[in-house]
């Protein structure tokens, strides 16, 4: 666990004092950030979508994203950012309330410049899932996200105290690292992706795919987690889990219905 790359001190500015800390996990988010957006942009290159267009989406994409998955870890846990909404700012976000917020934004951006929202949700799909990936890294270095209690010998432990203020993590304790266990299952996601775009039958193929397989690992590692989770359901599952489940009965529903409207697109 390292959180911190740099810590550059208290520094103040225009009256206000704070403390100057570049954080791994963002720099690996952008890192993340611009390798999903190089990946989106050669994606594209070979449909015939201006480069211009992928970064410009992929900006917007980003903003909306962060915004997304900061609103809904607030709504999540709303009794502790109530009473400290600055821990709002150093903590990460959940990543539906980013997909959700990214996907509704790529949908007006589509309309607004006549593109093809499924083919540009397939452009996406693979550069989310890179992205993802690097993030959870990210994850792993700040201690958020982090798992329940384990014997198993793949445990981790974490013992940088600034992380246990930040994000909470238990120190001196073995964890399942869930951070890793979504890493890889996104890069293997991602693998798939990559090589079901020289066979998918319809555009929206490839984003439907995603949801899918991100959604069902996702139920599974909710398991694992020994974060705040926001529990529904008396208890009987997380926030994450719930909304797997609805995204999973939207997504099979949505690859029917487009498998149906283009019955017979091969590329």
């Amino acid at each position: 666990m390292f959180p911190r790359l740099l810590n550059f001190g208290e520094i103040s500015l225009w009256g206000f004092t704070f403390n100057a800390t570049l954080h791994t996990y963002g720099v690996l988010l952008a890192i993340g950030f611009l390798m999903g957006l190089k990946l989106a942009s050669a994606r594209g290159k070979k449909i015939g979508v201006e480069p211009g267009l992928i970064m410009d989406l992929g900006l917007y994409i980003l903003v909306s994203a962060l915004v997304g998955a900061k609103l809904l870890l607030l709504i999540v846990d709303w009794q502790h950012y109530s009473h400290e909404p600055l821990a709002l700012l150093r903590s990460g976000g959940v990543f539906y309330g980013g997909l959700i917020t990214a996907t509704l934004t790529a949908i007006w951006f589509s309309r607004k410049h006549r593109l093809s929202i499924w083919q540009m949700a397939d452009i996406f799909a693979p550069p989310i899932a890179l992205g993802h990936a690097i993030g959870r890294i990210g994850c792993l270095s700040a201690g958020c996200c982090y798992g329940k209690p384990t014997t198993a010998p793949w445990g981790i432990t974490f013992t940088n105290p600034y992380s246990n203020e930040v994000v909470g993590v238990p120190l001196g304790m073995s964890l399942h690292p869930t951070q890793l266990y979504e890493a890889g299952v996104e890069l293997s996601i991602l693998l798939f992706l990559l090589w079901l775009s020289g066979r998918k039958r319809f555009d929206g193929h490839i984003f439907c795919a995603y949801v899918i397989l991100y959604s069902t690992s996702r139920i599974v590692i909710e398991f694992f987690r020994g974060d705040p989770r926001g529990f529904v359901l008396d208890g009987m599952m997380s926030t994450s889990q719930l909304m797997s489940i609805l995204m999973l009965v939207f997504t099979f529903t949505t690859l029917v219905v487009l498998r149906w409207k283009q019955p017979h697109k091969t590329t």
